[in-house]
């Protein structure tokens, strides 16, 4: 057994994440049409499932609902480069930016790269790298301002590495960002919000549902799977998180219904502002939040989530509302209904 916050939760183990998932079902391109994706539907408390639309979820989000989504937007964080002594190829990654000149990013292969050495990007960009940083990332500088913007014109979006074809710029500018994308920041989408279309936004707020944002710049570890054998044993990544006063008033004023996160960013933020049951605060900096079975939920009451990877941090954050063994039932259900997985998958709902 292990030792939850004071409460005794059975121990879970690495392989207790690992499920069996047909090649096939690994989605590498977007629904058509956004909210044309299916949504299974799990009642907690029945256990009753429901194959459905994801158009339908207006049929299960209640007047006095409050529907919490992340705003942040992915930026064009990958440039292709080259040695300029050598002219060996370099991919650059960035993961956050410092300031419009210098950001912490990932160089490929590392092997080849040291501080200062200079990596051209076309006849007008080149950057250096200042110096290693821990897990084998850099701190680079560019030569020129190298801001959100200046990557839009430069970068393209890095797709996560189990989409195994080539970033489409037609496609991917568009899909892998949510209609509701505001804040540049993320390495990844928070993909829960990619089935709400404009519409559907719409559709809920003439029923009475109440919206509200948090901003939380999802890293590029968010792929990276648990690697402990025993799941406490693991070092949860930080991201940035802002959740501010408005989505603070909307939740703590809240007099009935549900608060609804869409995606497990949304959840982590939430949690991680919680100031007691049902109230958060107002907050801004660097979470490390690891939820898991036996962790209680104060904020968060359902979930709308997309099928995550075995062995990942997603799904056993899932698995803290549903329980693991739940969770395995409902994977093989959408699994036998062909249910597409991953970032550009299908969805579910769990009330």
């Amino acid at each position: 057994m292990e030792n939850y916050g004071g409460k005794l939760i059975p121990e879970i183990r690495l392989k207790d994440l690992d499920f069996e998932l047909p090649k096939e079902l690994i989605s590498q391109y977007p629904c058509s049409q956004r909210d044309g994706s299916k949504l299974l539907v799990c009642e907690r408390a029945s256990g009753k499932v429901r194959h459905c639309r994801f158009r339908e979820i207006t049929e299960f989000i209640q007047k006095d609902d409050i529907l919490i989504f992340n705003d942040t937007r992915v930026f064009p964080a990958r440039l292709y480069g080259h040695k300029e002594d050598t002219k060996a190829g370099i991919e650059i990654l960035l993961l956050e930016k410092k300031d419009v000149r210098t950001w912490k990013a990932i160089l490929r292969p590392a092997r080849r790269i040291k501080p200062g050495t200079t990596v051209r990007i076309d006849d007008e960009h080149s950057l250096v790298p200042l110096e290693r940083l821990e897990e084998g990332n850099f701190l680079v500088r560019f030569n020129k301002d190298m801001d959100y913007p200046d990557l839009e014109k430069k970068g393209s979006i890095p797709l996560p590495p189990y989409i195994s074809r080539p970033f489409d710029p037609a496609l991917d500018r568009e899909h892998y960002q949510t209609v509701y994308a505001r804040e540049y920041g993320a390495v990844a989408a928070p993909t829960a919000g990619f089935h709400f279309t404009r519409e559907l936004l719409d559709d809920l707020t003439k029923k009475g549902v109440s919206t509200g944002f948090v901003t939380l710049h999802i890293s590029y570890a968010t792929f990276a799977p648990v690697r402990s054998e025993r799941i406490t044993d693991h070092k949860m990544h930080s991201e940035y998180l802002f959740v501010p006063e408005e989505t603070v008033r909307l939740i703590n004023q809240k007099k009935s219904g549900r608060v609804i996160a869409v995606g497990t960013t949304v959840v982590r933020a939430l949690e991680s502002a919680a100031a007691g049951p049902k109230k958060i605060r107002a907050f801004s900096g660097y979470i490390d939040t690891f939820i898991y079975p036996g962790y209680e939920f104060k904020v968060v009451d359902s979930l709308i989530t997309n099928f995550h990877l075995p062995g990942s941090t997603l799904l056993l954050l899932v698995a803290g509302l549903t329980g693991l063994d739940k969770l395995k039932k409902l994977y093989q259900e959408a699994i036998r209904g062909k249910y597409r997985f991953f970032s550009y998958g299908d969805a579910m709902l769990i009330l």
